[in-house]
């Protein structure tokens, strides 16, 4: 059976892409007022800062550091440009542990030069040379299936079973996936994926926003929770019977949302994540 929902923010968690337009001391105080619990940092937000002091402010607001986005993109054409893409996730590793975030997420990348196959056979290498570090830093790392739309540069990863064979093979509980209804709600094999992630212990998190319709843009028109076509609750509600406990992410990218003003914007989200989370 499900958990019971619950009508608080206590799972609330919002990404700080999500109101872009604040700096992470902004966000962080804004977050921290209006009650919501966790954040999960982009790593742009990090950029010239001191990160283990980033970390401490973020934990004296008393919010709980989900994630860090993101790493990955780890297929290219050379092997000069795959050995770049490992190196940078090595240091995504280090800003982690830095930061106190227990995982990456990681939007694996492709590169339309070649196959998609052979993207998969990189991202799989790529992950599998980073993990002993990953490991020794305790730093989970969450496999996301992006929508096939984004098949030609962004995730080689469609679905989320192509996420689960892969989390399989590489065999370690630092590896799982991440849940990402806005790039799987489509998939009708859904249902059963998400209760293969329960079963092998690999579900790390859960991210929320809506499909508008129609949807101007595929990359920066994301809707909030309920102004769309995505089932959340119906998401929610398998996620949660495959044993999820953790964050609800809130993960918008908007240009729409991006040129309001943040706080009108963030009682939204509020609004949103507890009428229809």
């Amino acid at each position: 059976m499900s958990t019971q929902r619950l009508h608080d923010l206590s799972r609330c968690c919002v990404h700080t892409i999500t109101t872009k337009p604040w700096d992470i001391d902004t966000a962080v105080q804004r977050y921290a007022q209006e009650g919501i619990k966790g954040i999960t940092v982009w790593r742009d937000a990090l950029a010239g800062r001191d990160i283990q002091q980033t970390g401490r402010m973020v934990r004296d607001q008393g919010l709980e550091i989900v994630s860090l986005c993101r790493g990955g993109f780890f297929p290219h054409t050379t092997a000069s440009g795959r050995q770049k893409a490992i190196d940078d996730n090595l240091r995504a590793i280090e800003e982690a542990s830095q930061l106190g975030a227990p995982m990456i997420v990681l939007v694996c990348g492709a590169d339309p030069a070649q196959p998609l196959e052979v993207s998969r056979q990189q991202i799989y290498e790529g992950i599998a040379a980073v993990l002993p570090q990953a490991a020794s830093a305790q730093v989970k790392l969450a496999i996301e299936p992006l929508h096939p739309v984004y098949a030609d540069t962004r995730s080689a990863i469609s679905t989320l079973a192509q996420a689960n064979d892969m989390a399989q093979l590489l065999g370690s509980p630092w590896v799982g996936v991440a849940v990402d209804v806005y790039h799987l709600w489509w998939d009708p094999a859904l249902q059963t994926e998400i209760a293969r992630c329960g079963r092998n212990g690999h579900l790390f998190a859960f991210h929320v926003c809506d499909w508008r319709v129609p949807t101007r843009h595929l990359l920066l028109d994301r809707g909030l929770m309920g102004e769309g076509c995505i089932p959340i609750r119906q998401i929610r509600e398998w996620v949660e019977d495959a044993g999820f406990t953790g964050f609800h992410e809130v993960e918008i990218f908007s240009d729409e949302y991006w040129a309001q003003d943040q706080q009108v914007f963030l009682r939204q989200i509020k609004q949103a994540y507890l009428q229809h989370v």
